[in-house]
């Protein structure tokens, strides 16, 4: 597919209906088939790809790594370094979803990641991404986007259904400690692990809890994330070192109690 015809299909629409909203609503997450062509995440992957690449600095053998550094090569804002990425990061479609899965007039980037299981890559703890955002509600979303057909040995994302509502936990960043606790936590939710074909996106809530399985294939987990937000969210006094990390990174100079309307944190869909 050339440039043109699949920036087309990035930003045309995608048909959610009223059940999927719904399940979404009470599930905290959702997969979705058909989001993208090959066609058009071919267009895209290899310059991903490449930037993980040209951009990654973890150079320690997979041993000697911590329980994070082993989860993925993660690299974040690639829109930053290529305007082929930024064509894929604010695309309208996605963008969409995103706001009509939030029930939202619209939605701002907050950032995009790329998380590269690399084979023999270990677990990746389980988690609630909103931990880390200083944002004053829960009208957060992440994409997760494969970039190729994932099944379970390449550790797909697994999810925690309805676990949007779990109170306990939200205090602890993704760790041994996060996996341990969580999992206890953890036990009387449905614990959703599938595979993902090719085209097919799931969205989930930030505070919705989920993690993934290790890469016990021979070829690397790629995988691009784009994480949005309403477009009317305030932001929030940080409450912890994680909070400032990214208040610092993505929202400065967003006054605390005011909407984060910056250069990195354009919106990407409005009605």
């Amino acid at each position: 597919m050339s440039a043109p015809a699949a920036t087309v299909v990035l930003d045309s629409p995608y048909s959610l209906s009223h059940d999927q909203i719904a399940r979404f609503r009470e599930q905290g997450f959702i997969k979705l088939k058909h989001v993208l062509s090959p066609a058009t995440i071919e267009a895209y992957r290899r310059e991903i790809t490449g930037l993980v690449l040209k951009l990654n600095r973890q150079t320690k053998p997979m041993e000697e790594r911590t329980t994070y550094e082993k989860a993925f090569l993660q690299i974040i804002n690639l829109w930053r370094h290529s305007d082929k990425v930024k064509e894929f990061v604010f695309s309208r479609r996605l963008a969409r979803i995103a706001a009509e899965l939030l029930e939202v007039d619209g939605v701002r980037l907050y950032h995009d990641q790329a998380l590269y299981k690399e084979p023999g890559g270990g677990i990746t703890p389980w988690h609630a991404d909103q931990y880390y955002w200083p944002l004053g509600t829960d009208r957060t979303i992440t994409a997760w986007i494969p970039l190729q057909e994932t099944p379970v040995e390449l550790g797909p994302l697994t999810f925690a259904a309805k676990s949007q509502n779990l109170l306990s936990g939200r205090d602890i960043a993704i760790s041994d400690e996060s996996e341990a606790k969580l999992k206890r936590s953890l036990r009387d939710y449905a614990v959703v692990e599938e595979p993902f074909d090719l085209g097919e996106v799931s969205y989930h809530l930030g505070w919705t809890f989920h993690r993934a399985s290790p890469n016990t294939s021979d070829r690397p987990r790629e995988v691009m994330t784009i994480i949005y937000m309403d477009k009317d969210i305030p932001v929030i006094e940080p409450e912890r070192k994680a909070h400032q990390g990214d208040y610092d990174a993505f929202l400065k100079p967003a006054p605390f109690g005011g909407v984060p309307d910056g250069p990195l944190t354009p919106v990407l869909y409005q009605r």
